[in-house]
């Protein structure tokens, strides 16, 4: 089977499918295939084999009678364990949700439904999006593909290795912090996060709402993009959308030779915490960027040690508060204790039925919300999140992106970082700014360290302007390919 599928690229394939090179029937059995040889890496929590044989055989048939209607058109994709697929198990990687079906379909789901698009399965991740190496899944780790000794990034560990492993063609993920962006810095893939607004998030398990994005997995930002028009638009059932049209994100491909004025904050490439290798290499890319013509400045930004701080304090708060609904009464993990009162009860299933990292995280959102210590943390956290959002649109009235580290250094060994959850934390100094101030950001695949792990570049740009960072990081990706 191997030799008669190759996957390079949506398009590349779809034409392959209307010149009856391939059909999805090869495609899903392939990956099926690599799924098998490749289930160490505890990538997938659940295979919908049957399901993807049989919705590819009916696109082959389709199309022999009428050709390829819709975008997605037999592209195989996997789905973050906490995006809600109708009528399938849905547990956020966590024990407290273990049976539960999802009695409906997140926006974007069916939109790729409505387009064509093959589910294969469901992927691991942290429990409830919570954390940065894939460690606090109740189902175990999910293993990086290029060194199975070092974590693949969370939360959306299982989407990035199932990428980067070659299991399915792109994966849809959810990025609060980072969550896509880092474990593709992890993998050598793409993650993109888009505008907050940009994707509905009905059916996503809420984390944190105000922070919350469903984000893409993708070998080429031509993917990524096409997958980003089939999801993106307005959604009756989340009022937090934008109602801004989709513009053809297609349209990336436009305007090949412009040029754009780029910044970098001066203190994240300073940063003590920084690998020299990426610093190296990104000021390497900074230097490239000029010869090519573009006019990239280093500029001062003296808020970068307070992002991390009022992230954990925002998230854990809404945190404390969306997970409040997980009590045993309606679904999930009910205590088997017997004769319990009310209050008991709900302690004892709350406390089986979640892990470590998610009972800290809702200790701590409870904590930053009780009356004694409201004002001196949230408040204060959403004042510097004011301040964040202003510097963010004052800086993009100047210029056109900003470029910054994904991670701080490359993919980490297991329990490496697990027992220092401070450093585990801190480790997201770079991605949760854009959550913060709900701009889009993407990693590209740039550079190899001298472990031999991949990493990458991240690119933002302003609010809405995501064919604008598509554009840009198409171009950035191509320079790369061209010196190559």
């Amino acid at each position: 089977m191997d030799t008669l599928f190759s996957f390079n690229s949506i398009e590349e394939y779809q034409k392959d499918l209307l010149h009856g090179q391939t059909s999805c029937m090869e495609a899903v059995q392939y990956y099926l295939d690599q799924i098998a040889k490749n289930t160490h890496l505890n990538a997938f929590l659940e295979v919908y084999t049957d399901e993807a044989l049989d919705r590819a055989k009916s696109l082959d048939e389709q199309r022999a009678q009428s050709g390829i209607s819709g975008k997605l058109h037999g592209v195989v994709i996997g789905l973050k364990d906490v995006i809600s697929y109708k009528n399938h198990s849905l547990t956020a990687s966590s024990k407290i949700l273990e049976g539960y079906e999802s009695v409906y379909d997140a926006t974007a789901v069916a939109h790729l439904l409505q387009e064509g698009a093959i589910i294969i399965g469901r992927q691991n991740c942290d429990e409830f999006a919570m954390g940065s190496s894939n460690e606090n899944s109740a189902y175990g780790n999910v293993l990086n593909a290029k060194d199975n000794s070092r974590v693949p990034g969370g939360s959306s560990g299982g989407s990035a290795v199932a990428v980067q492993a070659g299991l399915c063609m792109v994966s849809l993920g959810s990025d609060t912090g980072g969550s896509v962006r880092q474990p593709a810095d992890f993998c050598g893939i793409i993650g993109f996060k888009p505008s907050y607004g940009r994707v509905s998030r009905y059916g996503l398990i809420a984390y944190a709402s105000s922070f919350d994005q469903i984000g893409i997995f993708g070998n080429t930002v031509s993917d990524v993009a096409k997958v980003l028009e089939v999801i993106a638009g307005e959604d009756d059932f989340d009022s937090t959308v934008s109602n801004e049209a989709v513009p053809s994100f297609e349209s990336f491909k436009a305007n090949k030779d412009r040029k754009y004025k780029i910044a970098y904050f001066d203190q994240a490439l300073q940063a003590s915490v920084l690998d020299g290798e990426i610093k190296d290499n990104i000021l390497q890319t900074i230097d490239s960027l000029k010869e090519s013509g573009h006019e990239v400045e280093a500029i001062d930004f003296d808020f970068l040690d307070y992002v991390v701080p009022t992230y954990y304090v925002l998230t854990t708060a809404e945190a404390s508060s969306n997970l409040s609904r997980f009590d045993g009464v309606k679904y999930g993990h009910r205590t088997a204790i017997p004769n319990l009162d009310l209050d008991t009860f709900y302690k004892k299933s709350r406390s089986e039925g979640f892990g470590a990292e998610v009972k800290n995280r809702i200790m701590l959102g409870s904590f930053v919300l009780s009356s004694g210590y409201f004002d001196a943390y949230f408040t204060k956290a959403q004042k510097v999140r004011r301040i964040l959002s202003e510097k963010t649109k004052a800086i993009f009235e100047k210029y056109d992106a900003i470029i910054l580290p994904t991670v701080t250094a490359p993919a980490f060994k297991f329990g490496e970082k697990s027992t220092n959850p401070l450093e585990m934390y801190l480790s997201d100094i770079y991605t949760v700014f854009a959550n913060l101030v709900g701009i889009p950001a993407i990693s590209l695949p740039l550079y190899t360290h001298s472990n031999g792990m991949p990493f990458g570049l991240q690119v933002l740009t302003p609010a809405m302007q995501d064919t604008l960072l598509l554009q840009l990081s198409d171009s950035i990706m191509e320079t790369k390919t061209l010196k190559a």
